[in-house]
């Protein structure tokens, strides 16, 4: 898959800035490069934090039925790159939906009719204060018959914390990994 990703950029700061993502890009990589064995053909994938879009945007010309979550205040930029990007190149219009970990998610997604084949996201671990509201998301989409797919490159003590937490969350294993970036798929713990 060839993709040149335009990315649009107006409301994102210094402080909000990630372009150089090489989660994301790992991930993108890793799901273009194992098609046969994890195909995204007409499966509904949500992304978790998706910043710009660009695994939204790769999950989408993969064929996925895909829905595209972030903050309130970067749905903008969001909708604008996802729509610039798979414009008239996709099976299905993406979505593009506003999700602030842990708050309102029965109410926002209810478990009953919010259901995804595989969970996406990179880069959403860091040393911020929402961990604890991310794993609570992670588990209230991750269902059994979804698969979870986080790529995380380790910089802080906090890193490591999720990562056990998530371990015991779920049923984890590793994916790819490349020096402190990690790659890894999950399931529900039943």
């Amino acid at each position: 898959l060839f993709i040149c990703f335009q990315p649009h950029l107006p409301e994102y700061d210094r402080q909000h800035l990630h372009l150089d993502c090489p989660q994301a890009l790992a991930l993108c990589h890793y799901l273009d490069t194992q098609r046969e064995q994890l195909s995204l053909v007409d499966k509904t994938v949500l992304e978790i934090g998706a910043g710009t879009g660009l695994m939204s945007v790769v999950a989408a010309l993969l064929g996925a039925s895909v829905t595209a979550t972030d903050l309130p205040e970067v749905l903008g930029n969001l909708r604008a790159n996802v729509m610039r990007n798979t414009r008239e190149r996709c099976r299905c219009t993406p979505q593009v939906a506003a999700l602030s970990w842990g708050h309102d998610l029965e109410s926002t997604f209810p478990a009953s009719v919010s259901r995804y084949d595989y969970v996406l996201a990179a880069d959403v671990v860091y040393h911020h204060y929402f961990l604890d509201e991310l794993l609570v998301t992670m588990k209230h989409f991750c269902k059994p018959g979804t698969t979870l797919i986080w790529a995380n490159k380790v910089r802080f003590e906090t890193d490591l914390t999720f990562t056990e937490s998530f371990k015991k969350a779920f049923h984890t294993s590793l994916l790819a990994e490349d020096g402190e970036m990690k790659i890894f798929m999950a399931t529900c713990r039943e």
